[in-house]
């Protein structure tokens, strides 16, 4: 075969996966469209006892803010506990002090708990606090979001015989702040709204979001308790109690508002330690996963699940294919694998796109046109993170575990911020932007119009991606120590 029919079997053959995610996708959202309504539960006559557990290293904007919120929660006294775990290194400690001497004025039973080794991060931090916490039921909440007050009387009564977990959805507190968020927020919206909605309907396994859940403290027990082998505990967690037979419950119409990361920096630093924490949890459960007694259903679909981030290295080979690729058409022709290419592209481009709309109309904001006009934007991010995310694959399924590296966040501080570390991928992406908007240039002026679009949705998400991440390098008003206090690898 000739280079040209290399380029282009190669390209499709990368197509192919992402075309069964993409089909993947639309079961989703078919399962989504076709879910009921969740029956009321009855309220419980004796509410059992909860603690909440707010875990926190160096929150020193938003810590406070979060235990205000808890100490608003509505829910009988000599049944709740607050446990604040503070494992920081700066001020937050006086900060955490402070609060929770607040909370105990009130009358409510709050106690701080600050380690000075963060032995596990924040699987260590939760399974201390468990070790003498008073709840039957534990609820976690990160120190970027901030819990309404009915949350533990709409979440409670759903612990009927057997539930081992209820997860709320995650609101968003900063969504119009900026095009990072906006799209932020489309993404996670597409989980929260439709994934985890399409999952719990189809009896499906879901996972704990690390926040905004509530655990039944026997089922924590009895799937092994918090592990820090993996950088995403939530997940290895969730996995582990359903494995051993718990039911999780999901609500979708219980919001609880977060902020968003509001630079490329942080928010490349969250997706960065999910997927590689997601691919260690792969590693570590998709064998006892497939040894168990579950349904064929739920194996296949847990594995799609456990193993998604892998997308992130075939997007990346098809968007250095892609320039190529439109160039071999254009010696050869190749009309069979070209239809075959318009074929598995579409259906991996469309799938993904219908599932985020649904996401946009279902998730209840408004206006919800300008909301759908956003999608773009969210897909060309998802692709420019595609480099970066490789990186974290690759690191999950080869490397050390690694440190928990916490996102920062910015609160209501204006100067002197936490920031992440920028990583030499940077250069990478700059390099991978120029090259599509070369390839871009290219097919203009040579009249392959049909690749446009896609070239300049790969080429525009490598640049917003490779512009914000040197725009954060640059020198800011971030001291060294704050950046250092973020703590990681």
């Amino acid at each position: 075969m000739s280079w040209e029919t290399w380029v282009v079997v190669a390209y499709i053959a990368l197509l192919v996966p992402c075309s069964a995610l993409g089909l993947h996708r639309l079961w989703l959202v078919l399962r989504f469209l076709a879910r009921k309504p969740l029956v009321a539960p009855q309220i419980p006559a004796e509410w059992p006892h909860v603690t909440v557990q707010l875990p926190s290293f160096n929150e020193r904007h938003v810590l406070r803010r979060l235990v205000e919120a808890a100490g608003k929660l509505d829910y009988p006294l000599d049944r709740l506990e607050i446990q604040v775990l503070d494992d920081s290194t700066d001020d937050t400690r006086d900060i955490a002090r402070a609060e929770v001497a607040k909370l105990r004025a009130r009358g409510i039973d709050a106690v701080l708990l600050h380690r000075t080794d963060r032995v596990g991060f924040k699987a260590g931090a939760l399974e201390a606090g468990l070790s003498v916490a008073k709840g039957e039921l534990i609820a976690v909440f990160d120190a970027d979001f901030v819990p309404s007050s009915d949350f533990l009387r709409q979440m409670v009564p759903h612990f009927a015989e057997g539930v081992g977990m209820v997860q709320a959805r995650w609101g968003h507190l900063n969504a119009d702040e900026s095009w990072l968020t906006r799209a932020q927020a489309t993404l996670l919206d597409g989980h929260f709204v439709v994934e985890h909605s399409a999952r719990f309907a189809a009896g499906r396994w879901f996972n704990f979001n690390g926040t905004a859940g509530i655990w039944r403290r026997e089922a924590i027990a009895e799937a092994g308790g918090w592990q820090h082998d993996t950088l995403t505990e939530d997940l290895d967690l969730s996995y582990r109690a359903q494995l051993a037979g718990w039911r999780f419950v999901y609500l979708s119409d219980v919001v609880q508002p977060a902020e968003l990361p509001a630079d490329m920096p942080a928010f490349k630093s969250q997706q960065h330690r999910w997927a590689k924490g997601t691919i260690q949890v792969a590693q570590k459960l998709i064998g006892p996963l497939w040894r168990s007694d579950a349904p064929l259903g739920v194996k296949v679909d847990a594995t799609v699940h456990l193993l998604a981030n892998l997308a992130h290295p075939l997007t990346v080979g098809i968007a250095l294919l892609l320039p190529l690729a439109v160039v071999a058409r254009g010696v050869t022709g190749l009309t069979p694998l070209f239809l075959l290419d318009l074929f598995v592209f579409g259906l991996a481009t469309s799938s993904f796109a219908l599932f985020y709309a649904v996401a946009v109309v279902y998730s209840g904001g408004e206006p919800v046109v300008g909301r759908l006009l956003r999608l773009p934007v969210a897909l060309a991010l998802g692709l420019g993170l595609a480099l970066a995310q490789t990186k974290a694959v690759l690191e999950g399924a080869f490397g050390e575990v690694g440190s928990f590296v916490r996102t920062p966040k910015r609160g209501e501080a204006q100067q002197g911020l936490y920031r992440a570390k920028v990583s030499a991928v940077m250069v990478l992406e700059v390099g991978v932007a120029l090259y599509l908007w070369a390839a871009f240039g290219w097919a203009l002026m040579s009249g392959y119009f049909a690749s446009l679009p896609f070239l300049a949705l790969f080429a525009g998400g490598y640049s917003a991606v490779a512009v914000d991440t040197v725009r954060d390098w640059l020198p800011s008003q971030t001291s060294p120590e704050l950046t250092v206090a973020l703590g990681g690898e």
